[in-house]
C-alpha cells in the first residue's frame, strides 16, 4: 500500500518508461497551437479503440424512446424503407476510398446544427442536417491521423466552442469568448459572433459585429514580454483570427503586433525555426486551404501537412521541452452521438435567444466533439485524454504554463462558467516521466500539384469523381455492422468522464468481477478480461464537473454496493469518488469515507490509498 503523502515519489513503477529526472510544468519552452477544418469526433475517430466512440456504454437513450441516439430520426422525404439511419461507414460499399476524401456533408453553421441538437436530444442530424452527417471513416482512410493521435495522448472529450461556423470558434481559440450576453465583453466590442461575417457593420443587432474589439490572448501575451508568432502563406484560407480584431486591424506595419499577428511568414519558416531551435514561446499555425481538411479539402491532404509540422517538432532542437497541439475549429456539419456538455439554461456569458428566432433560449456552446491531440514527451504512448474542454483550454493551459515560469498571463476575456468548467489540459501530462521516444507513423502522401506547383488535389478528385456522396445505407444497416470499433485499449489521463468501459488495475491486480461481488483477479497484458470491465455513470448530472459515479460491472449491468457486492439497480449501488493525482500517476477510488486498496493480491476497504491504472478498453467479447 502507498500512503497518499507518498504518492507522487512512487509511481515510477506504474508506467515502466525510459525517462530522465522528475520535471514539471515549467519544463516546456514552447507551445505550438494548429488548427484544422471542420471535422468531426465520431466523423474521424468513432471506430478508435480505448476512445467514447461507436461502443460507448454510456450513450444516450432519449426520454420515450426504445433507442439510443445512434438512431437518428428519418422521416418520409429522405426515406420510406427505414425511419433510422445509424453511423455509416462512408466506404461500406469498398469502392468509394477515393471519392470520399472530396465528398462534403452538411451545413456548419448555426442554424443547422442547432436543428441536429434539437434541444438536446441530438437526433436530428439525417432530418435537419443532412443524412451524410452521420457518415464515418476508418483507420484505412486516415492512417496519418490515427497514427499520430495514438502515438501520443487523443482527448475524446474536446468540443467545439461555439455551436456554429469557424469564425466564431477561431475567435474563441484566440481570445476565449465570442462577446455572448453577459460575458466579460460588452456589446459595443462587436456584438456576439455566431457567423463568419467579415462585412463591416452587423447582421443583427449586437450579433455578427465586424470588426471585434476585445483583447486577445496574444496581446497579453505581448504585454508580458512572452514571444509570439503566427506561422501562415498567403493562402490561408482566411483563418487568421488576428485579422478580425481592431488592434491588428489598426496596427502600424512596423509593429510587433503587425509583424507577428499579419504578416505572412510562411509554413516554411515555422519548418527552419523549428529546426535552428528558435521558435517563440507561443506559436499559432495557420494552415492553407487546401490542406486544411475542410470538405471537400481532402483528409489525406491535411495529413501530409499535419505529418509536416509533427516531424519537424520532433526531429526539431527543442523537441525535449515543446508541446504542439492539433485541433479542428469545428465541425464542419459532421455528427457526432455525444451531446455537448454545457451549462445550466439561463448562464452569464454562454445562454441567448436565438438571434434568428428559430430555437428559443440556446447554449452558444461548447458544442460536438473534435478530434485533438497532444504531441509532447510527456503526452507519449497511446494515451486518452477525457476531461471535458474546449478552445479556451488551450488558452487556460499557457496560463498555467506561464505561471509555472513565473509569468501571470492570466486573460479576463473567458466567460465565468466556461473558465470553472473547461479543463486546463494539464492533467494529460506526466512530467514526471517524459519520453522522448518518437512513435512510428505510417507516412503521409504528398498532396497532387497542378503544373504551377499549386495544392490541387481535391480539385483532382471532384473531376475524376462527378459523384462523390454514396449512397446512403436507409434500411440495409444492423448495429453490428455499423457500429463499428476496433479492439484495444488506452490508459485514461484526467479526471474521469462516462462513455468508456474501463479496467482498473495496480501493478499486477485488476479489480474484477466475483460471483456476486467484486474483488481482486490478476491483471491481463491487453486488459481483455470481460470480468474486469466497469462501467461509471456520472452523478448528479452532466452539468457539474463532480468526481462522484455509480459503477456497474460490464458482464451483467449490476451496480456496486459499499460493501463491494453486486446489486440489481442503480439506486441501490454505492456512491463512488474517483480522484485523478495528476501527472500520470492514476486515480484514488473511495466509497463510504474509504478508500478500495490492493493489498498483497486482494482488494480491500481501508484508510490507505492504491494508485489505480484505468485504462479504457474496447473489445468486441
Amino acid at each position: 500500500m502507498v500512503r497518499l503523502a507518498a504518492l507522487a515519489h512512487a509511481v515510477a513503477w506504474l508506467y515502466p518508461t525510459a525517462t530522465l529526472a522528475a520535471g514539471s510544468l515549467a519544463d516546456v519552452n514552447h507551445v505550438v497551437l494548429f488548427m484544422q477544418e471542420n471535422r468531426a469526433f465520431d466523423h474521424y475517430f468513432g471506430t478508435m479503440a480505448g476512445v467514447r466512440g461507436f461502443s460507448d456504454p454510456n450513450v444516450q437513450v432519449n426520454p420515450g424512446s426504445a433507442r439510443s441516439v445512434f438512431y437518428q430520426d428519418v422521416n418520409a422525404t429522405l426515406s420510406n424503407a427505414t425511419n433510422y439511419l445509424l453511423p455509416w461507414y462512408l466506404n461500406y460499399q469498398g469502392n468509394w476510398s477515393d471519392p470520399i476524401q472530396c465528398m462534403v456533408a452538411g451545413s456548419n453553421g448555426w442554424q443547422a446544427n442547432h436543428g441536429a441538437l434539437n434541444g438536446d436530444l441530438n437526433n436530428k442530424w439525417a432530418e435537419d442536417n443532412t443524412p451524410y452527417s452521420w457518415g464515418y471513416y476508418k483507420r484505412a482512410d486516415l492512417p496519418v491521423h490515427f497514427g499520430i493521435a495514438e502515438g501520443w495522448t487523443v482527448a475524446d472529450m474536446y468540443q467545439q466552442s461555439v455551436i456554429a461556423s469557424t469564425t466564431p470558434n477561431r475567435v474563441s481559440w484566440f481570445s476565449g469568448s465570442i462577446n455572448c450576453p453577459g460575458g466579460p465583453q460588452t456589446p459595443d466590442q462587436g456584438g456576439m459572433t455566431i457567423d463568419n461575417s467579415e462585412t463591416p457593420g452587423c447582421e443583427l443587432p449586437n450579433t455578427n459585429c465586424y470588426p471585434l474589439n476585445w483583447k486577445t490572448y496574444a496581446e497579453y501575451l505581448q504585454d508580458a514580454g512572452i514571444t509570439w508568432q503566427v506561422y501562415q502563406d498567403t493562402d490561408n484560407f482566411g483563418d487568421n483570427p488576428p485579422a478580425w480584431f481592431v488592434p491588428f486591424q489598426n496596427a502600424a506595419n512596423t509593429s510587433e503586433l503587425y509583424q507577428r499577428g499579419m504578416t505572412f511568414v510562411g509554413l516554411d519558416k515555422f519548418y527552419s525555426d523549428v529546426k535552428a531551435g528558435t521558435l517563440p514561446q507561443v506559436s499559432w499555425i495557420i494552415g492553407p486551404a487546401e490542406l486544411s481538411e475542410h470538405p471537400p479539402y481532402q483528409p489525406k491532404d491535411g495529413a501530409w501537412l499535419q505529418q509536416q509540422v509533427v516531424n519537424a517538432v520532433t526531429s526539431g532542437a527543442s523537441y525535449n521541452d515543446t508541446v504542439l497541439m492539433i485541433s479542428y475549429d469545428e465541425t464542419g456539419g459532421w455528427g457526432d452521438h455525444v451531446t455537448p456538455y454545457h451549462s445550466p439554461q439561463g448562464t452569464a456569458g454562454e445562454w441567448v435567444q436565438d438571434p434568428y428566432d428559430m430555437f428559443g433560449d440556446v447554449y452558444t456552446g461548447p458544442g460536438f466533439r473534435l478530434p485533438f491531440y497532444i504531441i509532447s514527451p510527456w503526452t507519449r504512448g497511446g494515451k486518452v485524454f477525457t476531461e471535458h474542454a474546449d478552445h479556451s483550454s488551450q488558452l487556460k493551459f499557457m496560463e498555467q504554463w506561464l505561471a509555472a515560469k513565473g509569468n501571470d498571463v492570466t486573460t479576463t476575456q473567458i466567460p465565468p462558467w466556461r473558465r470553472e468548467h473547461m479543463s486546463d489540459l494539464v492533467n494529460a501530462f506526466d512530467f514526471s516521466s517524459p519520453d522522448y521516444s518518437i512513435p512510428i507513423v505510417p507516412a503521409a502522401d504528398a498532396p497532387h500539384t497542378n503544373a504551377q506547383g499549386q495544392w490541387d488535389g481535391y480539385a483532382v478528385c471532384e473531376a475524376t469523381y462527378p459523384v462523390t456522396q454514396p449512397p446512403v445505407p436507409y434500411g440495409q444497416q444492423t448495429t453490428s455492422s455499423s457500429l463499428l470499433s476496433e479492439d484495444g485499449f488506452k490508459q485514461v489521463r484526467g479526471y474521469m468522464t462516462e462513455g468508456r468501459f474501463l479496467v482498473f488495475e495496480s501493478g499486477s491486480t485488476a479489480l474484477t468481477r466475483g460471483n456476486n461481488t467484486v474483488g481482486a483477479g490478476v491483471a491481463s497484458a491487453n486488459h481483455d478480461n470481460k470480468m474486469q470491465r466497469f462501467v461509471v455513470h456520472q452523478l448528479p448530472d452532466m452539468q457539474s464537473n463532480t468526481n462522484t459515479f455509480a459503477i456497474s460491472s460490464a458482464v451483467d449491468g449490476k451496480f456496486v454496493a459499499a460493501d463491494m457486492s453486486l446489486v440489481s439497480g442503480q439506486t441501490n449501488g454505492a456512491t463512488f469518488t474517483i480522484t485523478d493525482l495528476g501527472n500520470g500517476q492514476g486515480y484514488i477510488l473511495g466509497v463510504g469515507g474509504k478508500n478500495i486498496t490492493s493489498s498483497n493480491g486482494k482488494v480491500v476497504l481501508g484508510s490507505d490509498a492504491t494508485a489505480w491504472s484505468a485504462y479504457s478498453v474496447t473489445y468486441a467479447n
